[in-house]
């Protein structure tokens, strides 16, 4: 697991962040991480832990959405926080970020949950745990991952500016000092789980729209959400 962990991870991450790799604690993750695949069903795939990295290089991230594990259901997970691959029916909260986009911006539902077309412009899908034992939510939490994702938050706010960091919910949000606000957009709503996101604070949070507003005053494309 060890190799392949190394191997998976983009090479401009690697060049910001692959002095972690060199931890203590990335060692007794990697451990963890190789015994928990052996022993048990995980997701996502070995080969998708680091698909966010893949799939949107160091220099190229615009906006960074933060998750908290991956999904845990079989077909679910591949890398990316809140996304599912093609085919495979919407989780909730996924269903809601996906009205908020419909109210937000006038876009109707889409066909496929898979965001892979958002990480491809530029947005960082990082879900703070990266992998997860099968039907057992947070089962990989407090492994060491999350001093790996703060790690990488940390890197993108000092070493990169007027980047969009959206934070749904409580645990996102305490990420928050983690982050510039000088120096980038920090927005913040409710997570859009159902029991959060129908209490209030979620629905008309307009966090699409007030991106690319903000990314286009930078003179930078804005994201088709």
């Amino acid at each position: 697991m060890q190799e392949s962990m190394n191997v998976q991870i983009e090479e401009s991450w690697r060049e910001h962040i692959g002095e972690e790799f060199n931890k203590p604690y990335f060692k007794a993750l990697t451990d963890f991480v190789r015994a928990e695949y052996a022993q048990n069903r995980c997701f996502p795939s070995g080969r998708l832990i680091f698909n966010a990295f893949h799939l949107c290089p160091f220099h190229q991230v615009k906006a960074v959405i933060i998750g908290q594990d991956p999904y845990h259901e079989p077909g679910q997970a591949h890398g990316l926080s809140f996304s599912v691959n093609d085919g495979v029916p919407f989780p909730p909260s996924l269903i809601n970020i996906f009205k908020e986009r419909q109210t937000d911006l006038g876009k109707p539902m889409p066909t496929s949950g898979n965001l892979t077309r958002w990480a491809e412009q530029g947005v960082l899908l990082l879900n703070a745990t990266l992998t997860v034992r099968a039907h057992q939510a947070a089962s990989h939490q407090h492994h060491g991952w999350e001093t790996f994702t703060d790690a990488v938050i940390h890197a993108l706010s000092t070493q990169r500016e007027g980047l969009v960091f959206i934070l749904w919910g409580g645990y996102a949000k305490s990420k928050a000092p983690l982050i510039d606000a000088s120096k980038h957009l920090v927005l913040t709503a409710a997570h859009p789980s159902p029991l959060s996101a129908n209490r209030g604070g979620f629905f008309g949070n307009r966090h699409f729209s007030q991106a690319n507003a903000y990314l286009e005053k930078q003179g930078l494309a804005p994201i088709d959400w």
